[in-house]
Formats: C-alpha cells, structure tokens, sequence
C-alpha cells in the first residue's frame, strides 16, 4: 500500500503555514503573555475563515466532512509555531464528541447540530475536559464545555461553572480548574456508551498532542540548524563541529521515526477511534521522546543563552514539557502499548499495518471488546 498524503492535503498545509508564519511570531506569541486571556480573537477569526473550525465535522452537521488524515498535517503547523489558540483540542476533540453525542443521542441531535453549526462557524466555541487531564486549557474563552463525571458525558455552559485560574510553565497555555454540580439537564450519556466516548476522544486527544509535539520537534531542529550554521567560534561556524552535528543528526532521526508513527495513528483514528489505543499510544510516546530530546539537545547547541528567557527557543520547549504531560504521560501511554502487546488477539505483523480491514466504525453499534481492536 502507497502511504502519501495527496496534492489537495498538501496545499491546505502550505496554506495554513503561510498565513501562522504571518500571525504566530515569537514577537505576537510574548504579546499574548501580557493580556489577561491570552488569547488572539484575531488570529482565531482567521483560522476559522480558513475553514479548520469546521473541517472535521460531517458535512449533513455543517462541516467539511474530512478526517483526521486530513488534519495531522494542519495539527503538526500548529505546533511548528506554538499556536497558542486551543486549535487542535476544539477542532479535533470537543467538535469530533459532539458529532459523536448527536449520532447516538436521538434527544441531543437537533440541538447538537445547531451547536455544531454555530462551531462550524466561529460563533461558539465549545471546549472538552476530560478526566485524565486536571486542568482545561483556554477554558474562559469556551461558551460550553463537555464534561465528565464517572462514565457520562455533561454539555455545560459557561456560566454555571467555577473557574480557577492555575499557572503553567508554558506562559502561552491558560489552564483553569473547573468546579462544577453533574446534573440530569446537563447529562447526556452514560454507562458503557458514555465510557466509550471518553475513549475515543481521549485517542483523538493524545493524537493532537503527537502531531503539534512532531511540529514543535521540527521547529527546535529548525532553529538550533540555522544558530550553529550563523554563530562562529574560532573563524568557523559551530555546526562544522562533528559533536555539534551528531546531537542535531540524532534529533532529525527521532524525528524521522516519529512521522510515520504518528500518520499511522491518524489513518487509525479515522477509521476507528475506539481501536486506536496502541497506535495513538505510539504515536504520543514516539513524538514527545522526539520533542523532549529536540528540547535538550537543541538548548545544548544554542550554548548558554539557550537557558535565557530572551532566547525564543524556550517558548517551544516549554510548550514540548507541557504536550509532553497532556493527554496522558509517557508511562500511561507505554503501558497502553504494553497491553496491546500482551493481548494474545493482538494484530502484529507488517501485514496488519493498517488494520484487518478498513470499514468505518459505528459507534452506536461497534461494542468495545477485545475483538474489534486492530
């Protein structure tokens, strides 16, 4: 099988990357740091209009109907420049549950798709908690938020919950404690459904965080190539020194072996979000070990003003020890891989790739078991 991504996919991110490269500047992001929300109404206009808001919901909801393939690549620009706006967690948790809500709850759908539509839009944003991450980021800027109690799922307005504000080591995330009272107004599914979609965004999640980590990877690269190409040091520019290519040569292998992992995940998540736990595992364990090395190694060559508030490269470690946490840690996601390996169902082998087979998955039918993981 032919793995590429096509021309059309391509285009969009060589779109999104020109027009970040205009509005997401180290200069810009520092900016957001002083404001008391953190957060660009502007740049946020912008990438609705270019459609990313509304990208992964279905088209008979509002939406353009494409899938996560189609958004790694877009999720991986966010990080290249350490968007600060909760792009990746709305468009591809919080819109993609509420799809999910609207198909299996007959009572929720039409007030699910006006809300899906409103999303599509730009008018409301809708944020996602979930249980595995203690804080909500951006939750301020949010006029609802999904969130969990046990195995329900609760669609909560802003104003009837209790925000508090905590700090991050990234001064670009805005993270909040959400205090708020489970009610069976707000509750819209429970039990072993309930569960399963909690699954299913908690993989949608952890994908996010591996392709802005990827991006965040590239970017550190980027940086610590053209400081050791610009700086000298005895008449010659420091990245002719074979230590200094051997620490920056073993990030681009990390990072090269990260790629594919984390597409695999993508095309697993799109053609089955519940079955996806050890590739998305893979995937976030594969990126963050990217990033984290990029990060140190990356400090390393730029030398002593690596370690410096007014060194830009510190904007994008922090944000890669931040992701790095999100979503699940690096020993939740190894254990999850650890699992898969140990089921005696397990589908290994490289002719199980991309799965038994390709049919989409249908939550208000698929049973989560063992069998149906791929």
């Amino acid at each position: 099988m032919e793995f590429t991504f096509s021309d059309d996919q391509r285009v969009y991110q060589q779109s999104l990357a020109a027009m970040l490269a205009k509005e997401v500047a180290p200069e810009t992001i520092r900016g957001r740091w002083s404001t008391a929300s953190g957060f660009d109404p502007g740049s946020w206009q912008q990438l609705v209009d270019m459609g990313l808001t509304a990208m992964l919901i279905p088209e008979d909801l509002g939406g353009l109907g494409l899938n996560e393939v189609d958004f790694v690549l877009l999720a991986e620009e966010c990080g290249k420049v350490a968007l600060p706006e909760p792009l990746v967690d709305s468009a591809l948790v919080a819109s993609q549950l509420l799809v999910d809500l609207v198909r299996c709850n007959s009572d929720f759908a039409s007030r699910g798709t006006e809300l899906l539509q409103q999303v599509a839009a730009g008018t409301v944003q809708v944020a996602a908690g979930h249980m595995i991450n203690p804080y909500l980021n951006f939750a301020a800027e949010a006029d609802w938020l999904l969130l969990g109690h046990g195995e329900e799922v609760h669609l909560v307005a802003r104003d009837q919950l209790q925000l508090q504000a905590q700090k991050s080591l990234d001064p670009s995330r805005r993270l909040y404690r959400v205090a708020w009272t489970p009610s069976a107004a707000s509750r819209l599914v429970d039990g072993q459904q309930g569960a399963q979609l909690w699954r299913i965004a908690l993989n949608r999640g952890a994908l996010g965080c591996a392709a802005q980590l990827l991006g965040l990877a590239q970017a550190m690269l980027q940086q610590a190539v053209k400081y050791s190409s610009d700086r000298e040091q005895f008449g010659r520019a420091i990245g002719s020194n074979q230590a200094v290519k051997h620490l920056l040569a073993d990030c681009a292998v990390r990072i090269e072996f990260a790629k594919a992992v984390v597409y695999r995940a993508a095309y697993t998540t799109s053609v089955g979000p519940a079955r996806a736990d050890c590739a998305v595992s893979h995937a976030k364990v594969a990126a963050a070990d990217a990033a984290l090395l990029c990060a140190r190694n990356c400090t390393q060559v730029h030398g002593a003003m690596g370690y410096t508030w007014e060194c830009d490269l510190h904007i994008w470690a922090k944000r890669s020890w931040a992701l790095d946490k999100a979503w699940g840690d690096n020993g939740f996601h190894k254990n999850r891989i650890h699992e898969w390996l140990l089921n005696p169902r397990a589908l290994l082998g490289a002719e199980y790739t991309f799965g038994a087979s390709n049919r989409a998955f249908d939550i208000s039918t698929e049973p989560l078991t063992a069998e149906t993981s791929s």
